[in-house]
């Protein structure tokens, strides 16, 4: 699936026939409303050792009943630097801004871009004011013109191929590129930005529970979870593996953003099912103008 809104409405349709899927932090939580995921059985995951302990109790899944973390990620600027002037440290260069005409992607998750246009704004990303949801609609119709497209998580191809000079992606996926091209650049803007983590779990009617924990063990295993990480180059909530990967992974800053960048960056909550539409409704609005 492209997207998780995709990966919701097909599960909410009723589960074709998968064991694990891999939503993103708060769409853990909106499953978990929705009873489309089942509880892990723990004693069948005894690699969750693995897992740094400060991912093991998030606010969207408390004592990591229902997800297991896969990866974790943050949203920013991916840029070809010999087409962009200086460093695109702000969202204003994708959200408000005609300076980069025709040579924008967005991504096409309607929350992660309400959500960072709200910290354009000087807002959190959560608890946003329908005023400035109106605000931000406005701001992003406005700008709709210049964007070539709202990628559906290719973006990192689209400014590899030359399409686009400035790209909304995982930091992941332009750290994968970066080894391909040296004129590609990744930022966290300075306003901050949006954290997601990508997790494992069991949906509800899945036909082999059984074959689904052992998946999950397998991935959480040391070594596994290092040939991950050299293949995909997200940064990992899993200490036996980052333990064993090169510097070059573990000091990549667009990997592992400084630590000052991280402390402007939020998780987004699950606010209702209410909200979840409205963002996509915005979004769609935006899309058709």
């Amino acid at each position: 699936f492209a997207t998780n809104d995709e990966l919701f409405a097909k599960l909410k349709a009723g589960n074709p026939g998968f064991d694990v899927i891999v939503p993103s932090n708060e769409f853990v939580s909106r499953m978990t409303e929705a009873k489309l995921i089942q509880p892990l059985d723990h004693s069948k995951i005894p690699n969750l050792k693995n897992i740094d302990p400060s991912f093991m109790n998030p606010d969207y899944d408390p004592g990591r009943k229902m997800s297991v973390p896969y990866t974790w990620l943050v949203l920013g600027i991916g840029y070809r630097k010999s087409k962009v002037k200086g460093v695109p440290d702000s969202w204003k260069w994708l959200f408000d801004s005609d300076a980069y005409k025709g040579k924008i992607a967005l991504l096409s998750e309607s929350a992660d871009l309400i959500r960072l246009a709200a910290k354009y704004k000087g807002h959190s990303v959560n608890n946003i004011p329908p005023e400035l949801v109106a605000e931000i609609e406005k701001m992003m119709i406005r700008q709709k013109p210049f964007v070539k497209a709202f990628h559906e998580d290719n973006g990192q191809d689209m400014l590899l191929s030359g399409e686009v000079d400035l790209v909304l992606e995982y930091n992941g996926d332009i750290a994968q590129i970066m080894t391909e091209d040296p004129d590609i650049g990744f930022v966290v803007p300075k306003e901050g930005s949006l954290i997601n983590s990508d997790n494992l779990c069991i949906p509800v009617g899945a036909p082999r529970p059984n074959n689904a924990h052992a998946f999950i063990n397998y991935l959480l295993d040391a070594e596994a979870g290092k040939k991950i990480s050299e293949t995909i180059l997200y940064p990992t909530p899993n200490a036996a593996a980052k333990a064993l990967m090169p510097d070059s992974y573990r000091n990549n800053p667009a990997i592992f953003p400084p630590a000052g960048v991280m402390a402007k960056c939020e998780y987004g909550a699950f606010e209702g099912a209410a909200k979840a539409s409205l963002y996509e409704e915005v979004v769609t609005r935006v899309r058709a103008a």
